[in-house]
């Protein structure tokens, strides 16, 4: 038995090596003779495993497996290239707005972000190979719906799209705009001030039924 299971890491292992994009469990099992799922799911944990401490680490991106550089070595690969334009902050917006919420249309990323989106924006995020076309809602119109793509995952280092940073997060690291957190704040404080001054004006509108009872 262990014999087995070491020729399926093998198999598994040489699948993966020569793999030109990454592969689900399911995807290694059919190119293997349709082995099992589990065992090859099993061998996969395995060379996980094996390989957690050496220059190439095996990893799970989006349910897809792919061997990548050891992040703690990705500086002794680093080379002196032309500088990859970077995303505008409207494509930055829009790109973390289909993370958090896909699927979602065109008109929807405009709701959140309170202004119109170029069909550009979503081009370039496309281009980039992080945002997909997912189909069409099943309303009138049919809007062209979006999601992100397991480049996008493996991009930014995230098993999943669970693994994006909460709120909480975003602020302890700074990525949330502090004018926005105050402005946040200075609104929710009026707001307050304008239910308890509601409240009074209701109070004072109030009619006197004392009058009435005699």
């Amino acid at each position: 038995m262990e014999q087995k299971s070491d020729e399926m890491q093998r198999a598994v292992e040489a699948t993966l090596f020569a793999a030109e994009e990454a592969m689900t469990a399911e995807s290694i099992a059919s190119h293997l003779g349709d082995a099992d799922v589990g065992v090859v799911r099993v061998a996969l944990g395995a060379l996980a495993e094996q390989y957690g401490q050496r220059g190439i680490n095996l990893v799970e991106r989006g349910k897809r497996w792919h061997f990548q550089t050891a992040a703690d070595l990705a500086h002794l690969l680093r080379r002196e290239r032309e500088q990859v334009r970077r995303l505008s902050r409207a494509a930055t917006e829009v790109l973390a707005i289909i993370g958090y919420h896909e699927p979602v249309s065109r008109a929807e990323i405009e709701s959140i972000r309170g202004v119109q989106t170029s069909g550009g924006t979503l081009d370039v995020l496309m281009e980039a190979g992080w945002v997909r076309v997912a189909g069409r809602r099943e309303v009138p119109g049919r809007p062209v719906i979006y999601a992100t793509t397991p480049e996008f995952l493996r991009h930014f280092g995230l098993s999943s799209r669970k693994d994006l940073p909460g709120l909480d997060e975003l602020r302890a690291s700074g990525l949330l705009d502090p004018v926005d957190d105050a402005f946040d704040a200075l609104m929710d404080g009026s707001s307050e001030e304008e239910r308890d001054e509601e409240e009074a004006e209701a109070d004072d509108a109030e009619p006197d039924d004392t009058d009435n009872r005699r």
